[in-house]
């Protein structure tokens, strides 16, 4: 099982709206490619908040081909209405991780 993380700083200004558009708009969206069998997001506690709230977005897929093939096919989109809806109120670090 793989594991797609994203890490998100989002200014605290557009946070609530970032976490709405998250829960029911860009997750769905992604769960509906058929790629992921689960998603989750998180907010990291204990962290400095002064200039924005992180969270991190889970996605869980069955092997290294699923995660491949949505960021063939469906990233670049997927990160475009992000910013779209964002602009640069927020930043993201990916990182692929495998259940062992």
């Amino acid at each position: 099982m793989i594991i797609y993380n994203v890490t998100i700083k989002v200014e605290n200004d557009a946070a609530d709206a970032w976490v709405n558009w998250m829960k029911t708009e860009h997750m769905a969206d992604l769960m509906n490619t058929g790629l992921f069998a689960d998603s989750r997001l998180c907010r990291l506690l204990e962290q400095d908040e002064a200039e924005g709230i992180t969270y991190v977005a889970q996605y869980f897929c069955e092997g290294i081909e699923q995660y491949n093939t949505y960021i063939d096919k469906y990233a670049q989109v997927m990160r475009d209405k992000g910013f779209k809806h964002f602009g640069g109120k927020f930043v993201a670090f990916r990182s692929i991780m495998e259940i062992i």
